[in-house]
């Protein structure tokens, strides 16, 4: 899966040039990675081969059967309905911001213009969704070794590609309350989120806001936390996670990194999948080797080898066409 992002050098190649040794150890141990994680996939949830699935195995998520059946509804206070109507108004009640991202936020999924890097991120989306046919695949957590991988980027783009492609209510929660980088991302201001919910200072619908140009939901980090490890091992957050796996099609968590921080190890046992982000030049052999086995891998999903070098296929969308 990490190749199909040798794309992203568009939006954020390094000018500066990296090690080739390293680069091609750590694209090895990538690959290496992935085919043991496919192979335990396949042996676990898939059985002897995809053709055999149970329905129960191959079922895509509904979240409003969903919503109907688990009676989750009933569980978001101020949100509580019970009529048809009333259901249906609960996404009024999550606050519309007009969001302007800056050039400098790389939301390429977010122009009109053809670009590989865009392109990268649709194929992305589409693997996502049929790897969903095999395993339950709902909350997805975005992370990366060391901070400076480009996970938060890679989590912006793909929630935003979800959302216009498969037509479902896309999440994107800011999950590092340390360092939060999507409230800037998306110039949200100060807003209230996560920790203000945790904290039990506000309602869902306080800490959500649909961003119009984007087509997708956010659930920012909110104002810092005096004990950010402490407020995120509240009991309240798996219950969180479930109630917003109702209403959601696709929850996109941008976690902290995993090697200087125990709060990724938090999402990771909430989640359903983990797409690990890496990027050239900057993702050592050795922080990869240990970010690797600090995951759960019966959840990584693939790893996203960020700013490759080498791409073959990006002249395609930036020559003029032939006549």
């Amino acid at each position: 899966m990490s190749q199909i992002f040798d794309a992203l050098l568009r939006s954020e190649v390094e000018r500066g040039g990296a090690d080739s040794a390293m680069q091609a150890e750590a694209t090895e141990l990538l690959q290496t990675f992935e085919n043991q994680a496919a192979s335990q996939w396949e042996s676990s949830a898939l059985g002897d081969s995809f053709n055999k699935a149970t329905p129960e195995q191959a079922k895509v998520f509904e979240p409003e059967t969903d919503l109907r059946r688990t009676g989750l509804l009933d569980a978001l206070g101020a949100f509580h309905a019970s009529s048809e109507s009333e259901r249906a108004s609960i996404w009024t009640q999550f606050r519309s911001i007009s969001v302007a991202p800056s050039a400098e936020g790389r939301l390429v999924c977010l122009t009109e213009q053809p670009d590989a890097t865009a392109e990268a991120f649709r194929l992305l989306g589409v693997r996502l969704k049929d790897l969903r046919q095999a395993r339950p695949l709902n909350k997805l957590l975005i992370t990366s070794t060391v901070p400076q991988e480009g996970k938060s980027t890679v989590a912006a783009n793909l929630a935003c590609t979800l959302a216009h492609k498969s037509g479902e209510k896309v999440l994107l929660m800011e999950g590092d309350i340390r360092r939060p980088s999507l409230s800037r991302m998306f110039q949200l201001g100060k807003v209230s989120g996560i920790c203000e919910w945790l904290q039990g200072e506000r309602s869902l619908g306080e800490c959500i806001y649909r961003l119009e140009g984007a087509g997708i939901w956010a659930f920012p980090a909110g104002n810092g936390a005096t004990a950010p490890l402490e407020l995120m091992q509240s009991e309240r957050l798996p219950a969180l996670m479930d109630q917003l796996t109702a209403l959601f099609g696709w929850v996109i968590i941008d976690s902290p990194p995993i090697l200087p921080l125990a709060d990724t190890s938090i999402w990771t046992r909430i989640v359903d999948g983990i797409l690990l982000v890496t990027r050239q030049g900057t993702t050592e052999k050795k922080q990869l080797e240990r970010g690797l086995r600090a995951l759960d891998t019966s959840k990584i999903i693939g790893a996203l080898l960020n700013c490759s070098h080498v791409s073959t296929y990006s002249s395609y969308y930036t020559r003029p066409a032939a006549s």
